[in-house]
């Protein structure tokens, strides 16, 4: 999959600048498919050539003029046939630190205990992030009653995929550390 559908989703939610779907895809979208500014940018011009969304210029008296960018009928066609098409393969965990953990076995333990634990920091910044997104979405009401009444579900689906990857994220990680920690007891008792 591209990052086009990535972002004729993010277009569904409404009229938005580059900068303000560059958050989206921070805060809301990273969790399944990070993208950076220019990759975001590049894909707008290329998705704007293709008739699939549509820009118009906003003046700014003291800024420079921004774009904002909505899905033209088109966009939306498209994106509702890439929904309703069959997956095409599962998704295949690429990580880097999974590589690593793989060969600790010949490498340094405490290098591998100080990655395993900026892992952590970085999920639990995540998860905070996830976290704060929810709250704000459902504003005060139960989750069954906002997927109840949203007019949009499938961010709430996705970001509670997100949260669940990275709960699980960490509770990997402590699980390694506990593993590694009793290996190192082991190892200064002398077996």
């Amino acid at each position: 999959m591209s990052l086009k559908y990535a972002v004729l989703a993010a277009l569904l939610e409404g009229e938005a600048s580059g900068y303000e779907l560059s958050k989206v895809f921070d805060v809301s979208l990273a969790n399944f498919w990070p993208a950076t500014p220019q990759q975001l940018y590049r894909e707008l011009e290329r998705l704007a050539g293709d008739g699939l969304i549509q820009a118009r210029v906003v003046r700014q008296e003291r800024r420079p003029d921004k774009r904002m960018f909505t899905l033209t009928e088109a966009g939306r066609e498209d994106l509702r046939a890439f929904a309703l098409a069959p997956i095409r393969r599962p998704t295949a965990l690429r990580d880097e630190l999974l590589i690593k953990v793989q060969a600790m076995d010949d490498a340094d333990p405490a290098v591998t205990r100080a990655q395993i634990e900026e892992r952590m920091t970085w999920a639990r910044g995540k998860l905070d992030r996830y976290e704060r997104v929810r709250d704000r979405l459902l504003d005060g009401r139960t989750e069954e009653r906002y997927l109840g009444e949203a007019d949009r579900i499938g961010p709430y689906l996705t970001l509670m995929g997100g949260i669940a990857f990275e709960r699980e994220n960490l509770r990997w990680c402590e699980r390694v550390l506990a593993v590694l920690e009793r290996r190192s007891r082991r190892v200064l008792r002398g077996g």
